[in-house]
């Protein structure tokens, strides 16, 4: 059975997993120990042709940037490679991809100087705006001030096109006069679970090992009848990794296909008789899933449980 994929009109590039952090929270487990991997630019071209005429601005303008809208580079931390970073914008300019901008979590600004000098030539190569990552996870690996220093500095160069995400975390931070680095486990004990609250915490990715104990567990069961076709078929916020991999949703652990033959894949679709986990998670649900990894893998349920579907998955997959 085929299956058609539609048209992404908007997409995150992952220039590379490799990041200084290592975030309890990361929904693709980023961190200093992926190896040193980058997406080549002969790739990088290659995707952003093909994606030229497919992403749409956002609704504000070209020139404007909205979170779910648009094209960002993103990671892994990006900046960590900065000469690839200034080539992957001019590229995504010198095609036209509207609504372009960078997210960051914000190490490299240990200059306020320097921290305006990269944003003013990341704008002058066609960068429209920027999204500085704010939350408790990140506070771990880089200090207040820097992330202060990025904020500021963005709006002075790219005005109402700089977002903060989580706003919630940084006027938190901010009011508290947080310097340097924050524990989490200091950040419960200030905060307490209620600042956890104010956000979206995606129960994914690393959160299902790190994070578990914040979480209501339930058995298996408790999933089965959930599938994830709106997510692995929907259109916006795609992601392409530094591989190749074309990822829909949030999903970390499956590819549908290799980006660099965008085209042909859109037009072909996928032969879901070839993928039998994607046929599962697409037509079927979580508890055909279940199943297939019993009968073939003797898969043996959590004695803990499973905070979501995504935990029950990756877990049965692995």
């Amino acid at each position: 059975m085929k299956i058609t994929l539609p048209t992404p009109i908007s997409c995150g590039i992952f220039l590379s997993y490799r990041c200084n952090s290592e975030c309890r929270h990361c929904m693709y487990a980023c961190s200093p120990r992926w190896s040193n991997d980058w997406i080549p630019i002969s790739d990088l071209k290659n995707i952003l042709s093909q994606l030229a005429d497919k992403i749409l601005p956002s609704p504000y303008g070209v020139s404007r940037v909205g979170v779910n809208y648009g094209l960002h580079f993103t990671g892994g931390e990006p900046f960590l490679n900065y000469s690839l970073l200034l080539e992957a914008v001019k590229v995504a300019c010198d095609y036209g991809i509207p609504s372009i901008f960078v997210e960051t979590n914000s190490y490299w600004c240990t200059d306020p100087e320097k921290t305006v000098e990269r944003l003013r030539e990341l704008k002058s190569l066609g960068l429209n705006g920027i999204l500085v990552s704010v939350n408790p996870f990140i506070v771990e690996y880089v200090p207040f001030e820097r992330i202060e220093y990025n904020v500021s500095s963005s709006f002075r160069i790219f005005g109402e096109n700089t977002m903060i995400y989580q706003y919630e975390f940084y006027r938190q931070f901010k009011w508290s006069g947080l310097k340097g680095l924050l524990k989490f486990e200091d950040y419960l004990r200030l905060y307490g679970f209620r600042g956890l609250e104010m956000v979206e915490l995606i129960p994914m990715g690393r959160a299902c090992y790190k994070l578990r104990d914040l979480f209501t567990k339930y058995p298996a069961r408790t999933f089965f009848r959930e599938n994830c076709r709106a997510s692995l078929l929907r259109e916006w916020h795609t992601h392409i990794d530094n591989y190749g991999n074309y990822i829909t949703g949030y999903c970390g652990g499956l590819s549908l296909g290799d980006a660099r033959k965008l085209d042909q894949l859109l037009e072909d679709g996928i032969d879901l008789d070839e993928k039998p986990i994607l046929d599962i998670l697409i037509n079927k649900n979580i508890g055909e899933l279940y199943s297939f990894a019993v009968k073939e893998f003797n898969y043996k349920e959590r004695e803990d449980g499973y905070i979501s579907k995504c935990d029950l998955c990756h877990t049965t997959t692995s």
